[in-house]
């Protein structure tokens, strides 16, 4: 099972909004090596949602529902998709300068390609989300 982050505007689309829908089409990228990684998913992975914009946070963890398919909303067959289901929210949510300041982080393409909107999760990179998303005793 592969691991990812996604991002998302959340006034675009937000995590409350893949609770409420249950399931959704992720759709709308358009990046080369982001559509690479979408295409490598499976269904059963598991992906960190994380909102955009002022937020900056991992607020939740969905699950891959469905292989990728061709965007059914567009022309071009490269345009893959991948349909979600919402898992679980994160306890507090992990912020950006959370995981800047964490040397478990250095490397990540999180923060060395910050404009991609489709991220693989290292195993050991998404333990330490887990730890970090724990709400403090």
């Amino acid at each position: 099972m592969a691991r990812w982050l996604l991002k998302t505007e959340p006034g675009s689309y937000a995590w409350d909004q893949l609770v409420k829908d249950k399931r959704t089409v992720w759709d709308g990228v358009a990046n080369a090596t982001a559509l690479k990684h979408i295409r490598t998913m499976k269904k059963g992975d598991l992906a960190l949602i994380y909102h955009t914009g002022d937020e900056r946070a991992a607020v939740g963890v969905a699950e891959v529902a469905s292989d990728p398919y061709p965007d059914p909303k567009e022309e071009n067959d490269k345009l893959v998709v991948v349909d979600l289901k919402p898992k679980t929210k994160l306890k507090q949510p992990v912020t950006l300068s959370d995981i800047k300041a964490d040397p478990a982080f250095a490397g990540w393409d999180l923060l060395r390609i910050g404009r991609l909107s489709v991220v693989p999760v290292p195993d050991a990179m998404w333990t330490r989300i887990e730890e970090l998303a724990k709400a403090p005793d």
